[in-house]
This record gives structure tokens, sequence and C-alpha cells, in this order.
């Protein structure tokens, strides 16, 4: 188990082991992506405000497409596949 639905904010996300980052841009909707940076693999610190955002240069990334809002970063963050059952998020 990744997370649990409770602990993922509606509008924000959590980062969860370093690996992935979970959000749920609207209430029910959830989405996983990789935490890694496309930019040059930093790890995204934080989601606020709709997006996903990156210490190291300053790349955001659209917390509902994983698609790059602000560079340096060209590349969208990957996304990873989930199952959301009983309250529970799980990697598909």
């Amino acid at each position: 188990m990744l997370a649990t639905t409770k602990s993922i904010p509606v509008g924000g996300g959590r980062i969860i082991k370093g690996k992935y980052v979970i959000t749920q841009p609207e209430k029910g909707v959830y989405r996983c992506f990789s935490a890694k940076c496309t930019h040059q693999g930093c790890a995204v610190a934080s989601v606020s405000r709709g997006t996903i955002n990156c210490p190291c240069h300053g790349s955001k990334f659209s917390a509902s497409t994983g698609a790059v809002l602000n560079g340096p970063a060209t590349r969208p963050l990957p996304r990873k596949k989930i199952k959301v059952a009983k309250g529970k998020i799980r990697l598909a």
C-alpha cells in the first residue's frame, strides 16, 4: 500500500517514499506520478496550489496530469497506474 485516501488532501498531494507523488486534484480523483524530476532527476519536494514542485531548479508540474507548467524541465512526470479500493491506494 502506498497511502490511504484520507492522507491525500483535495487539491494537494503527498510524496511517498521519495519515489511517488500521489495527488487528488479533485475530490475522489487520485493520480500517481514518479517523484523524480525529468530535468535532472532531483526528487520533487511538495505539492501545492495544483502543482508538483521540484526544489532544485524550480520546475513545476500539473498535479492533475504531470505536464510541465514551468521549466527548466521539458518532459512531464511519468504517470504510474494505481488502484484505489476500500480507502487504500496501491500500485496497479
